[in-house]
């Protein structure tokens, strides 16, 4: 039986906390089947952790930034893909929660449960009739579309005479598509992250909403009592991809620390439990550090998001900014704990058996993310605290 949000909603983390073990024993097969299994989907809906940010009034938590967070990264400790999946499907529902009414009821009017994708890259044409807008496109890296029945998808608004006026999202059914299986990888191969394709997709008025406007706080929600919906859209879009990598450190964490539980030892050394030699409880150490680094840097930027939208205010652009370097930073850091991690466990790590490996490699995948690119941040939060109005991306 679904879980609805009517139910009373006590503890969301709790709930992902008693999915991992049931995650974890499907990571292997979500990797073989270059999609999340169908139980691992049934399971999230049961608990109703694909309703995060689905409005109170179509039965979803509307929960806070930190708990939509905290609960991706919890779920990252027992498989990343199925983590990715759900909390790209939680942000693209917060997307649609920027819309206007009409809007949010064409998808969640008649099935509260519907999911929803998203890619912003405006990676298509369009063409201006009336009543809206009519969109061919293709739009990689579809994070969640094999189980998405909806996605918010990028494209360059137009006029009458086909001159672009502005950049927009647009809201499409996933039936009025096809997906391409392009998502052939090294790692999170379970997210089926593939390619959406529209062929001349009429798209309402409705279902288009203008990305320069909402990178400023205008979106055109009429609920703006709502405070979810009032949060930063860059800085969500970008921190909510931050979530898995601290769970994907935390579960590499558990292996090693349960692998010196069983007392091997150190090869070529005089080392019988690795555990007692002073070089691996200071790399443990380090490593552990790492993460809580990661999660302080990961929390203190939801925290801000959801202090400025309880407060109706819009978050200035250099909190702005420096959200975008927190979301690459925390990148770095998990990264660097699970380069101890392995380092420790040693070359058995990257053995098929072992769990380290996938760890690893979903971790170094879904790190280098466009909008995750540390460099980048960094540029853009140096820029920005020298008052440098020229930027290096719109996505602040």
């Amino acid at each position: 039986m679904t879980m609805t949000a009517e139910a009373p909603v006590t503890d969301l983390v709790g709930r992902a906390s008693a999915l991992v073990d049931l995650l974890r024993a499907n990571a292997t097969r979500t990797e073989q089947d270059r999609r999340v299994v169908e139980e691992n989907i049934e399971a999230l809906v049961d608990a109703g952790l694909f309703r995060l940010t689905v409005p109170r009034r179509f039965g979803g938590h509307e929960t806070s930034v930190r708990t939509f967070l905290e609960v991706g990264a919890e779920l990252a400790r027992g498989c990343g893909s199925t983590a990715w999946v759900a909390t790209l499907v939680n942000v693209s529902n917060w997307v649609v929660g920027l819309f206007g009414e009409q809007a949010q009821r064409d998808v969640w009017g008649e099935n509260p449960d519907a999911r929803v994708c998203g890619v912003l890259a405006p990676s298509a044409t369009s063409r201006a009739v009336e009543g809206g807008q009519v969109i061919t496109g293709r739009w990689g890296f579809a994070s969640g579309s094999l189980h998405s029945q909806w996605a918010v998808l990028g494209f360059p608004i137009v006029d009458a005479s086909g001159t672009q006026v502005d950049q927009g999202t647009a809201l499409i059914p996933v039936s009025d598509m096809t997906i391409e299986d392009t998502w052939y990888v090294a790692g999170m191969r379970g997210t089926g992250s593939n390619t959406l394709v529209a062929d001349e997709v009429f798209v309402p008025d409705h279902r288009i909403m203008s990305v320069t406007q909402a990178v400023q706080g205008h979106y055109p929600t009429e609920h703006t009592g709502e405070t979810l919906y009032r949060s930063a859209l860059v800085p969500v879009l970008a921190l909510v991809l931050a979530a898995p990598q601290v769970g994907l450190a935390k579960a590499g964490l558990e292996v090693v620390s349960g692998s010196l539980a069983k007392g091997r030892g150190i090869s070529y050394t005089f080392y019988e439990r690795a555990g007692e030699a002073p070089s691996t409880q200071l790399q443990l150490a380090e490593a552990a550090q790492l993460i809580d680094t990661a999660e302080l840097h990961l929390l203190r930027a939801a925290d801000d998001i959801d202090a400025w939208a309880a407060r109706g205010e819009y978050m200035p652009l250099l909190t702005r900014a420096r959200v975008r370097m927190d979301t690459g930073y925390v990148a770095r850091r998990a990264r660097e704990a699970l380069d101890v991690l392995l380092s420790v466990q040693g070359a058995g790590s990257f053995a098929e058996a072992s769990p380290l490996q996938r760890i690893w490699r979903d971790q170094e995948t879904a790190s280098r993310h466009a909008v995750i690119n540390p460099a980048i941040s960094t540029e853009l939060y140096g820029r920005a605290l020298l008052g440098i109005d020229e930027q290096v991306t719109p996505l602040i």
